[in-house]
């Protein structure tokens, strides 16, 4: 299980007691003896998208930052206060590819309880195929199936995400994909 235990209150400093609260809350959580502030310790949202060109081909970032410098990823990133699940990912989108957008569906949410993220990819329609790719990229390419660099790929959600596309693109129906990672999945 991933573990981002809070040590001291973000509020006034003090060491915390992982205890659980008297509010009638059933979880241990991180409270501080001084100032009783509960602290809260929730999955982080990487939000992205699966952006395709017309003839089919999808848009993938070569990462230019670890994790996992030089292997292929789609667009993403963890979303940011003060902004929606679709907003945050247009934004990785511009930010890693320079790609030129219009939203679509979500496709597919991926739990990943071990780390304590959960992973949302759009659908995505390229309105153009040139990209100006940002410094988190050090390129950025157009892929049919056959040539997607499967051995390659950054993330297990990616892959994940990218075989139910490549599947979903041969019946010509395009679902929503809701699935759990596994740290035995490739």
């Amino acid at each position: 299980m991933f573990d981002r235990t809070v040590h001291h209150c973000r509020r006034c400093g003090t060491a915390v007691e992982q205890r659980i609260p008297d509010d009638g809350d059933t979880r241990v959580r991180a409270v501080c003896p001084s100032c009783h502030t509960v602290h809260y310790v929730n999955p982080l949202l990487v939000v992205g998208t699966l952006p395709v060109w017309h003839d089919g081909r999808v848009l993938l970032c070569k990462r230019a930052i670890e994790p996992r410098h030089g292997k292929w990823t789609l667009p993403a990133g963890f979303m940011e206060l003060n902004e929606s699940t679709q907003e945050g990912a247009a934004r990785e989108t511009d930010e890693e590819a320079g790609a030129q957008i219009e939203m679509g569906p979500l496709f597919s949410l991926i739990n990943l309880s071990v780390v304590g993220q959960v992973h949302m990819f759009y659908r995505a329609s390229l309105l153009s195929d040139r990209f100006a790719p940002g410094q988190e990229s050090l390129e950025v390419r157009l892929f049919a199936e056959d040539e997607v660099p499967w051995s390659e790929l950054a993330f297990s959600t990616v892959r994940m995400t990218l075989e139910r596309h490549f599947e979903d693109s041969r019946t010509g129906v395009f679902g929503f994909h809701h699935m759990d990672w596994h740290p035995h999945e490739r």
